[in-house]
């Protein structure tokens, strides 16, 4: 989302956005967590192979992508901080 965008946005959409995004933050981290223990499981019990590298390819799409949400965070407090809501 763009900053052109994100003033458009009402004051109770964008503190929503910013609750989804904490949301997401948990969520993402669940999930990377989880990966990288399936990586170890099947490391330890099959030895190294594709189905073991696999698991972490997914982490880092999704690190990659938490990597956006936190630009997009950004911007989100910095409109905040403008609107005085912070």
């Amino acid at each position: 989302m763009k900053t052109e965008n994100l003033t458009e946005l009402s004051d109770r959409e964008l503190l929503n956005k910013k609750s989804n995004l904490k949301i997401n933050k948990i969520i993402d981290a669940s999930i990377v967590g989880f990966t990288f223990g399936i990586a170890i499981y099947s490391a330890v019990k099959n030895g190294l192979e594709f189905f073991t590298f696999f698991p972490l390819i997914l982490a880092y799409i999704i690190i990659k992508n938490s990597a956006n949400n936190k630009i997009l965070e950004f911007e989100i407090d910095k409109e905040l901080k403008s609107r005085n809501l912070k």
